[in-house]
């Protein structure tokens, strides 16, 4: 399980990490472990529109290479290339998020009633415009999630923008008209402790009404 309980050594020693110790792989029970912690992130209405293709296999990390730009180093020595796609139709889950969340307890069905009723014509009457913006917002959430719970487990990661979005897409399968490429995330076991940053303060960023 977690090898780092210490929440502001996650956060405030986290970086971008670009090379990997090649030889450390990650199991699948373990990734599963880690991609189910990210996912208690939050999302729009609970409709956890992000879905995952984890690129760890060498044929599959040859097929992603030419599509990452400039970032190729990460894709040669991670464990795995987390491909984060935010699912435009995520309100088909409504029923089974829902109805489960009352079969456990979690919700009353009074509640589900009235949030199917006002949600329903939402997301049917809403341009794919806004149902993309809303998979994007909560796509970057379930990616950074992912990111404090990789350093938990002792993992190392980097976000990627640089990438083909539309091909990588088309090359792993994904309906290109429903599943809306996020980023990508590195994961690994860095060679290196990588570079701190310096972050703006409170006076740059923040205004006091």
């Amino acid at each position: 399980m977690y090898k780092n309980n210490d929440f502001e050594d996650i956060i405030k020693n986290r970086r971008s990490i670009r090379g990997y110790d090649d030889t450390v792989k990650i199991s699948q029970e373990e990734m599963e472990q880690i991609l189910t912690d990210a996912m208690r992130a939050p999302s729009s209405v609970n409709m956890q529109p992000w879905r995952f293709v984890v690129v760890a296999s060498t044929e599959g990390k040859e097929t992603l290479r030419p599509l990452v730009r400039f970032n190729t180093l990460q894709n040669d020595t991670s464990a795995a290339m987390i491909v984060i796609f935010g699912d435009v139709d995520a309100f088909d889950n409504a029923e089974k998020i829902f109805g489960s969340a009352v079969e456990q307890g979690m919700m009353p069905a009074d509640v589900k009633e009235k949030q199917m009723s006002a949600l329903t014509p939402y997301y049917a009457n809403s341009p794919r415009e806004e149902l993309e913006r809303v998979a994007l917002i909560d796509g970057s959430l379930v990616a950074m999630q992912l990111m404090l719970v990789a350093r938990a487990y002792g993992y190392d990661t980097n976000p990627i923008g640089g990438f083909e979005r539309q091909k990588v897409a088309e090359t792993f399968g994904m309906d290109t008209e429903r599943f809306v490429p996020v980023m990508i995330v590195s994961i690994g076991k860095a060679t290196d402790a990588g570079y701190g940053s310096y972050r703006l303060s409170t006076d740059d960023t923040v205004f006091w009404k």
